[in-house]
């Protein structure tokens, strides 16, 4: 029944202009409201972007243990990271989650599916794990799912930033969907993919062929971010690689 009430309770995101009233109807996201609302102003506008944003992004590295946030600035036409967050447990170790209970969080590229406000773990946002790609290249009969970035400090495969922090990003997020943003992208990586971090993580693993094939192809993703400091429109092919085209 515990196990019932807590998904029922997980709110989907609505197509309407009703979103952010449903979500104040919650208390900790009153509170988060009332505790960060003025921080997170004063975070945008030091960075010269509007507040609040209808164009966000969140990028996480899973060995430096990061998540960081981005928004889109209209006037030079590009992304400026806004904050840096300590992700303050991990699981699992580097590589894709391919099956329910492997511990490990996922890697690729997703968005945020679910807003949680009565989360086990203070609030939560949940990722589109599994996703197309996920459901191809990982084990076909339970792939598990339920991959959130949440309040606390534990994890079974999830990102947890300890509650204060969540409270912050939380609200940023309801912000940005409540101003129009249908889909906010979480793009997971095992590390930075810059060329010496890259070159390392494959030295470590030397002959796991498949392994080195699938973060190839996310650096394809990183670098394009990198390059244009831009979001590539990302598609799917049957074989479970991602293709980055361009967004313009």
């Amino acid at each position: 029944m515990k196990i019932f009430l807590y998904l029922i309770l997980i709110l989907s995101l609505p197509q309407n202009n009703n979103f952010l009233n449903n979500q104040l109807k919650y208390a900790r996201v009153r509170t988060a409201k009332a505790q960060k609302n003025s921080i997170v102003k004063d975070l945008f506008l030091k960075k010269n972007l509007e507040y609040p944003s209808n164009n966000i992004f969140i990028r996480v590295f899973k060995s430096e243990s990061i998540l960081e946030l981005w928004a889109y600035d209209k006037k030079p036409n590009n992304f400026i990271k806004v904050k840096t967050y300590t992700i303050c447990a991990l699981s699992g170790k580097v590589g894709p989650k391919k099956r329910r209970g492997d511990l490990q969080i996922p890697e690729g590229f997703y968005h945020i599916s679910q807003f949680n406000p009565v989360s086990n773990f203070y609030l939560s946002l949940k990722i589109n794990y599994p996703n197309d790609s996920d459901k191809i290249l990982g084990f076909k009969t339970d792939l598990g799912g339920d991959i959130f970035i949440h309040g606390d400090c534990v994890t079974i495969g999830c990102m947890p930033i300890t509650n204060d922090f969540i409270k912050e990003l939380y609200w940023i997020v309801v912000q940005a969907r409540s101003n129009g943003q249908e889909e906010i992208p979480v793009h997971i990586f095992p590390a930075r993919l810059n060329e010496i971090e890259f070159n390392q993580i494959k030295k470590e693993h030397e002959g796991e062929t498949e392994l080195i094939k699938f973060w190839n192809n996310l650096k394809e993703g990183y670098d394009y971010f990198e390059k244009y400091n831009e979001l590539p429109k990302i598609d799917i092919q049957e074989s479970g690689k991602y293709i980055f085209l361009d967004n313009g």
